[in-house]
């Protein structure tokens, strides 16, 4: 019987499994991706479609994809599922968040070990019971390559540890105006004292999809501020600017490559 998925491209990437690389970065900004895809040799836009913006080149020899995946997680699981059907089996997520714990400023970045699953894709997934976890060796690089751009200054540091997953930004930023306000600062507050790093909105889906097949995973993310450490009148930075999260993940791509190589 036909379907609307027999297609020879992928459905909603528009990808062929030629053009996808063994090693994907994933950011959330279509507009992010040829960013990104200028640190590659050779990179070419492959497809473009909806929300996926789909750039692939190669570093040292290898084949390595750039997709963007929007806004949130249902968006960032049908990327990395179609993603995988094309042969990729080790991601990294990049982007943006709120800095939590008051030890994070703007402008440092934040590797995640694990997801708080705050949001329902990953529901789909995995038991409620199970958690979302980074892939030990993406984490070993990602840390590797951070450590080539940081230092102790406030908003050139970086942070391993866990970071908070959600569906809704304005839940973050105006719980207030939510008729379930109480429930979401409670649960936010509870965060606070686990030390939770950062709030973003996709690295548990992409850690849920990548569990549930198997294949390596890991994220790294820019603060752009603390509002945290603004309520406490603390120093802080806002900033814009990712382009250290950039070079961490290009950077970490080259570290597993080489390792995969001596295999």
């Amino acid at each position: 019987m036909a379907s609307i998925m027999d297609g020879e491209r992928q459905f909603h990437i528009q990808t062929l499994p030629d053009e996808v690389g063994r090693y994907v970065i994933l950011p959330g900004d279509p507009g992010r991706v040829p960013k990104i895809a200028q640190y590659l040799q050779n990179a070419k836009q492959v497809a473009c479609n909806r929300e996926y913006n789909v750039y692939t080149g190669t570093l040292d020899g290898e084949k390595v994809t750039v997709c963007s995946t929007g806004i949130g997680g249902p968006s960032a699981a049908i990327a990395v599922e179609e993603l995988i059907k094309c042969g990729a089996d080790t991601f990294i997520r990049i982007g943006t968040s709120g800095g939590m714990d008051i030890e994070v400023s703007g402008g440092d970045l934040i590797i995640a070990l694990a997801s708080v699953r705050g949001e329902g894709t990953s529901y789909e997934y995995l038991p409620k019971d199970y958690p979302c976890t980074a892939s030990f060796e993406v984490v070993e690089a990602l840390k590797q390559a951070a450590e080539k751009t940081s230092s102790e200054k406030i908003g050139n540091r970086y942070h391993i540890g866990v970071v908070h997953s959600k569906d809704s930004f304005y839940g973050e930023v105006e719980p207030q105006s939510s008729p379930v306000s109480a429930d979401i600062t409670q649960r936010w507050d509870s965060y606070l004292r686990c030390g939770c790093l950062t709030s973003e909105m996709e690295s548990s889906a992409v850690f849920a999809v990548c569990t549930a097949h198997k294949k390596r995973r890991g994220a790294v993310f820019t603060a752009l501020w603390n509002v945290e450490r603004s309520k406490q009148g603390l120093e802080d930075n806002i900033t814009y600017d990712s382009t250290r999260a950039i070079e961490c993940a290009v950077e970490a791509i080259k570290i597993l490559i080489q390792q995969d190589k001596k295999r």
